[in-house]
């Protein structure tokens, strides 16, 4: 590592002028590929692994997209009033009317049993005529007894109409009704899509003042008109000048001899462009890093999650630019010359810088496990993007400096007096005066934090966990907000179509065939699945094969079987058309021979042949669980079929929703996971670093206590803010060890040199959160205004996320400068009384210094940086010393495995 450091910084000493160069040239060729990065659209990305989306892939291969009857949903709405009214009505039969007679009346689909437009308002046709009076006529009153009356004199011929209108209403009447709307589906999905925005458009015209018309598919949903690439730069645009105006803030030199206050102006104003530039770079070479690895297979198309990672970068690259800047500053401020100054600077804070990358790339890497690609590919791009942040920053940046300020230096006009000065700035002086803590009541302090600490495991331990395919909607959109609607009102509504896959060889059998109907009657029983009324009773609204054979029996208006020799045949053949079934001694193959010679087209939609024979049959479920309830309905429907999976079969349940709540499954089962390998393999590359380089591996693990405590205090907030766990929030383990990583290794690294120098612990302790604290504190300033305007996004899960990176970059701060203080005091108070005091120890720095011994203060401040500055030479311990210190250091790497073992079984 340090031969790296090394080698980096003779590079930008020696040839400055080829390191920018090259550094524009790469941006160039990534530039390039950047261009080809390829973006998913809707869920895709989203989907994990699972036999219920293998299940629906496997369904439109089979079947196609005809498998799926379109329902649209007609919401008929009079806010605060009532839709069983003459003008309701109206507005009805217009909707109605207009259908009909539109280019895409051909569209309707509808046969005996099912008219193609349903209307809640069916019970006021049917009394109307039955009296024989004209609806449009009656006053209120009248209309809404006409309604009553006839609902409660047809008994359950109307039963399904009953659930067009909400169960519970508010005040004298219903505020909503539904118009169910059944549409042929296509296998062009933008031609379906182009048809039933048209549709949907024609319908909204019919809305009057008073009555609305809100038309839905969930078709329509991904083409609400919201553009996120739009709202993408949006955000990005507003982060970039944020972060510059606070830079511009934090990088502001107070005048003062040779820094006039026309230098300082141009030095804050030229080192925040040289910041932003190199983030802006880093960016590029990070999309082009994107796009090859998408040539190569590694990574798939970019969806909303990957897509915010630039946001990401700005806010966590501009820290290693603060760091790095202010170094220079402070080495340039004391005498160093421009080289010197560069160099001393990549040698000290690019060692804290190279365990701040590795450790923050460990925490988006533990995504790569993650059952979600979406997730996975987000780790993948936020890891080569701080890469390409600490790389660029390392190079790029002290280059440039080298070259514009050895102009300045030669000319002497490099306002050295101010570059000193960082020490006695506002923030550094703040948060020095906090070292009183760590200095008098380290253990009260650490105490308090552990109280919190466990506060924080109950909000993980309860925190809920959430996915919805409409997350990526603005909550404004006016198809989400229709699904809302029906969601609330309707239990999901009527347009929710639960497929069931069934396969094996028994289909061909009459003990396969049997099982599908016994497992259709069960469904009549099942929660969340639509009944209707029939004259032999309620049944599950299921369409099957046993369903299209049950058709061929069914009168048409006249009052004729549409094909008597078919249904003979099948007669002939042993079916039963009451019951479903087919006797013992049936011809299974000659039922649905009979049956595809008369409705082949039907039949195909629900049943796949393979050499002639059944071998996938298709069960399409009408149902109202909605994304609450959908796994619930998924494991009743699997009890439903226990004939059918008794019968050797094997049954898969499967739609939207189902597919939703797998994904949640996944993101619980990966939260913990993710957290559990994040913290430890940190933990154990941290002790390895500081074991070669200080012979003392336990500081490895103190300096990662304040993190895991970062992580669970922002569980424990997102639990009172109500933040559910989902796919943009389950980012927060890597940002979490992202952000509070680098600042305890700052502060450690930074006071194992003030130690040395300091034959007091106190003016050590405060000498690091002077200088180290308070560079923090302006990093957490620029952090927390790039992420922040995450909260401005009008998609929930952007807003979410920033209030939990606030909380996650505020809750970093308050653990690097209150918790890894007291820490390191106890820790130090424990190694001085055992005879191992720094007084006179000999230091050496990494690049371009010469050594010294520090008993007292050097004169010269380090900055702000809070890297490590001078490598000391490693304590003369023992080796059984140092083997009890890596065994005490594993054993509380194994008890924090326990830990979240135990958290797991929750």
């Amino acid at each position: 590592m340090k031969t790296v450091i090394r080698l980096l910084a003779r590079l930008v000493e020696r040839f400055p002028v080829v390191v920018v160069l090259a550094s524009l040239v790469l941006t160039g060729m990534f530039g390039w590929l950047a261009t080809d990065v390829k973006v998913a659209t809707g869920q895709d990305g989203f989907a994990p692994e699972s036999d219920e989306i293998v299940a629906a892939e496997r369904i439109g291969e089979l079947f196609g997209d005809e498998a799926i009857q379109s329902v649209m949903q007609v919401i008929i709405r009079v806010e605060d009033g009532d839709v069983i009214t003459p003008e309701a009505y109206a507005v009805a039969q217009q909707v109605t009317r207009t259908l009909l007679e539109s280019e895409f009346a051909d569209l309707l689909v509808g046969d005996a049993t099912q008219p193609p437009i349903v209307s809640y308002l069916a019970p006021v046709e049917l009394g109307a005529a039955q009296a024989g009076i004209d609806p449009a006529t009656l006053d209120a009153a009248a209309f809404r007894a006409l309604y009553d009356r006839t609902l409660a004199s047809a008994g359950e011929e109307l039963g399904f109409v009953r659930q067009l209108v909400p169960s519970t209403t508010d005040g004298d009447g219903p505020e909503v009704g539904l118009l169910l709307v059944f549409l042929e589906t296509t296998g062009d999905f933008n031609l379906q899509v182009e048809r039933e925005l048209a549709i949907a458009q024609l319908l909204r015209e019919q809305a009057t003042d008073g009555v609305e018309v809100r038309p839905f598919t969930f078709t329509l949903l991904f083409e609400d008109g919201f553009d996120f690439e739009e709202e993408l730069g949006r955000l990005f645009g507003a982060a970039f000048a944020i972060i510059v105006a606070v830079l511009l803030f934090v990088f502001w030199m107070r005048p003062g001899g040779n820094a006039t206050r026309l230098r300082s102006v141009r030095r804050a104003l030229a080192d925040t462009g040289v910041t932003m530039l190199t983030i802006l770079l880093a960016i590029v070479w990070m999309q082009g890093a994107g796009g090859l690895l998408q040539r190569l297979g590694v990574l798939g198309e970019l969806t909303e999650v990957a897509q915010i990672v630039p946001i990401l970068i700005i806010g966590l690259g501009v820290d290693y630019g603060i760091h790095l800047t202010s170094r220079y500053r402070d080495e340039v401020g004391a005498g160093a010359s421009v080289d010197a100054g560069a160099t001393r600077s990549i040698g000290t804070v690019g060692v804290a810088l190279v365990l701040a990358t590795v450790t923050t790339a460990i925490g988006f890497l533990t995504n790569v496990v993650n059952p979600i690609p979406a997730l996975a590919d987000f780790g993948i791009l936020a890891s080569l993007g701080i890469f390409a942040s600490f790389l660029l920053m390392l190079t790029f940046v002290p280059a440039l400096r080298v070259l514009l300020d050895r102009r300045a230096e030669v000319g002497g006009r490099l306002p050295t007096d101010g570059m000193g000065a960082t020490s006695s700035r506002l923030l550094p002086q703040l948060i020095g005066r906090t070292s009183v803590l760590a200095e008098r009541a380290p253990v009260p302090t650490l105490l308090v934090m552990a109280v919190l600490g466990g506060f924080g495991w109950l909000g993980l331990a309860n925190i809920s966990t959430e996915f919805s395919f409409t997350d990526f909607l603005p909550d404004d959109a006016p198809f989400a907000v229709t699904l809302e609607i029906i969601s609330d009102e309707f239990s999901g509504g009527f347009g929710e179509t639960t497929q069931v896959l069934v396969e094996g060889e028994a289909l061909a059998t009459t003990a396969g065939f049997n099982a599908l109907a016994a497992a259709v009657d069960a469904m009549a029983d099942t929660p969340d699945v639509i009944v209707v009324d029939t004259p032999a009773g309620p049944r599950a609204q299921v369409r099957s094969p046993v369903s299209i054979v049950q058709g061929l029996f069914v009168p048409g208006p006249d009052g004729l079987l549409s094909d008597p020799a078919a249904a003979q045949a099948v007669l002939a053949a042993g079916f039963d058309p009451a019951t479903g079934r087919i006797a013992e001694d049936g011809d299974v193959l000659a039922v649905l021979d009979a049956t595809r010679a008369s409705s082949g087209a039907a039949l195909s939609t629900v049943l796949a042949l393979t050499d002639g024979r059944p071998s996938a049959a298709l069960l399409e479920i009408g149902t109202q669980a909605g994304e609450s309830t959908a796994l619930p309905l998924r494991d009743d429907l699997l009890d439903d079929l226990a004939p059918v999976t008794g019968a050797g079969l094997a049954a898969i349940v499967t739609s939207q929703y189902v597919i939703s709540g797998t994904i949640t499954e996944a993101l619980v089962d990966s939260q913990v996971s993710s957290l559990l390998i994040t913290i430890v393999v940190a933990t154990l590359v941290l002790m390895l670093s500081f074991g070669i380089e200080n012979r003392r591996p336990f500081l490895g693990v103190v300096t990662m206590i304040p993190v895991a405590l970062v992580v669970l205090w922002t569980f424990g907030l997102m639990y009172l803010s109500g933040i559910p766990f989902g796919p943009v929030t389950a980012t927060l383990t890597g940002l979490a060890v992202g952000i509070g990583v680098p600042y305890t290794i700052h502060m450690a690294r930074r006071f194992e040199e003030d130690r040395s120098r300091f034959s007091d612990l106190n003016e050590a302790i405060r000498a690091t959160m002077t200088n180290t604290g308070g560079a923090l504190a302006g990093s957490a300033l620029t952090t927390a205004a790039g992420f922040g305007i995450l909260i401005t996004s009008t998609l929930t899960p952007f807003r979410q996320l920033g209030q939990v990176v606030a909380y996650a970059i505020l809750l970093s701060l308050i653990g690097a400068v209150l918790v890894l203080p007291s820490l390191l005091v106890l820790w130090e108070r424990w190694h001085r009384k055992r005879g191992l005091a720094p007084s006179g120890r000999v230091t050496r720095p990494l690049v371009g210094d010469t050594p010294r011994v520090s008993a007292a203060p050097v004169a010269t401040d380090d900055l702000a940086s809070g890297s490590s500055g001078p490598i000391l030479l490693a304590d003369r311990r023992s080796p059984a010393a140092t083997a009890g210190r890596v065994a005490l250091s594993l054993a509380a790497v194994l008890l924090f495995r326990r830990t979240i073992a135990v958290l797991r079984r929750r």
